[in-house]
């Protein structure tokens, strides 16, 4: 991730005498809706990894999100009484004060366009987390650890060899 720039501008030691890293004043910047007069408000990890969870799976294609061991562990989950799935799994986030970035390990549907998958999983993500949070998405990189093929998940039915 990226550190934001800082407000200040440098005087450098150039023959001119002006600061070669100097900033013109009329140089528009970015507002941040986070960082105001008033206050600044911080934005913990796990509200980025819940919108960027929730924004990857609304994307047609998607089958679900992280790896084996965390889908398995999120079948358990289900399994409890009282107990939700994460919206979290297999995503991973940095979150400054101003920026995030993100990754991502989803499960596709077989047919689906894979990169084309990932381009609007791409593009949903970095919309949600802007738009909810006002943080600055400077990344998000994608893992497609696996195909979803239907039938494959149906538990196979027993047959016993008497009735």
């Amino acid at each position: 991730m990226t550190a934001p720039t800082s407000d200040k501008t440098t005087a450098g030691n150039n023959a001119g005498g002006r600061g070669a890293d100097q900033v013109p004043e009329n140089t528009p910047r970015k507002s941040n809706p986070l960082v105001t007069d008033q206050g600044i408000t911080t934005i913990a990890d796990v509200v980025v990894e819940k919108v960027a969870g929730l924004a990857a799976r609304e994307i047609r294609g998607v089958h679900d999100l992280g790896g084996g061991t965390a889908r398995a562990l999120g079948a358990l989950r289900e399994r409890i009484p009282g107990a939700s799935a994460s919206t979290g799994q297999g995503v991973s986030v940095e979150v400054g004060e101003t920026q995030a970035a993100v990754d991502l390990q989803i499960v596709v549907e077989y047919g689906v366009a894979i990169a084309e998958v990932a381009r609007l999983v791409r593009r949903n993500v970095i919309t949600a987390i802007e738009q909810m949070t006002g943080l600055e998405v400077v990344e998000v990189n994608i893992n497609v650890n696996d195909v979803f093929i239907p039938g494959d998940d149906e538990p196979e039915a027993e047959t016993g060899r008497v009735q």
